[in-house]
């Protein structure tokens, strides 16, 4: 249960880090802290929405293929690993980061909490696609 807690607030610090460089850019870009729905013209994304989108899946995607974790999951002792307990690499990092849409539902990762809780090995749906972990950093030396 713990790991839960854990991994949450790893990916709310990953999120706050973000917003840090995030919301200056969109004031600047729109007079405006934060972009609602009513501001986007006919109901399309604003362009900024879409960089900021793919900016928020490039640093999951990169950072836990390539190092095994985001800033948030290093302040947090805990990284992805693989069945061996190996850095993800590329492809399974993308699965799992894209997976992250259906862990996502029905809002809030509500869907992902609950196959973490109940899965014997911790993982969220993406996690199990992509056979990776999620663990303490100190149970692998790092």
């Amino acid at each position: 249960m713990m790991l839960i807690v854990r991994r949450g607030t790893a990916l709310l610090l990953d999120f706050l880090l973000l917003s840090i460089f995030f919301f200056p850019i969109t004031y600047w870009y729109s007079g405006k802290w934060i972009i609602n729905p009513k501001d986007h013209l006919w109901g399309i994304p604003d362009p900024i929405c879409l960089v900021f989108l793919f900016i928020i899946f490039a640093y999951f995607t990169f950072m836990e293929a390539y190092v095994g974790w985001t800033i948030g999951k290093r302040l947090l002792i805990i990284r992805v690993v693989d069945e061996a307990g190996n850095k993800i690499g590329l492809s399974k990092s993308l699965l799992r980061n894209l997976l992250r849409l259906v862990d996502g539902l029905p809002a809030l990762n509500i869907l992902g909490i609950v196959l973490i809780a109940c899965s014997a090995k911790g993982q969220r749906f993406g996690d199990r696609v992509a056979t990776t972990y999620v663990i303490s950093s100190d149970r692998i030396g790092g």
